[in-house]
């Protein structure tokens, strides 16, 4: 639902600056996938999956050195964000990134750094 323009606000309507009417509801979406990042260890997650394509928690549970509880937090968090899904094979779930707008953006954020 877009937000309604006062009309003593309507003169700011500009050209340069329609292109900020994104509805409030299209921000809060992207602002949730940008706290869901905001976390060395969800960062990390994700920076993985998208160099190895899928993943179950025991392998990162290997990799991050943290409790595979630690772990599962932080999945639920990036699920809920929409940015990772996981796919059951039998007793172990395996997650990949679905978002390509994140794939992108760590893409950006990591092009001059070495891993680690």
């Amino acid at each position: 639902m877009q937000t309604e323009v006062s009309p003593a606000c309507r003169w700011m309507l500009t050209p340069e600056v329609l292109w900020m009417n994104m509805s409030t509801k299209n921000y809060a979406e992207l602002a949730e996938v940008l706290k869901a990042l905001a976390h060395p260890v969800r960062l990390c997650i994700v920076r993985g999956l998208i160099e190895k394509g899928s993943c179950n928690v025991g392998h990162m549970q290997d990799c991050l050195g943290a409790p595979q509880s630690t772990i599962s937090q932080h999945l639920q968090k990036l699920r809920m964000a929409g940015i990772i899904r996981g796919t059951r094979n039998g007793l172990e779930v395996n997650y990949q990134v679905c978002d390509q707008r994140v794939v992108k953006l760590i893409g950006m954020l990591f092009s001059n750094r070495k891993k680690g």
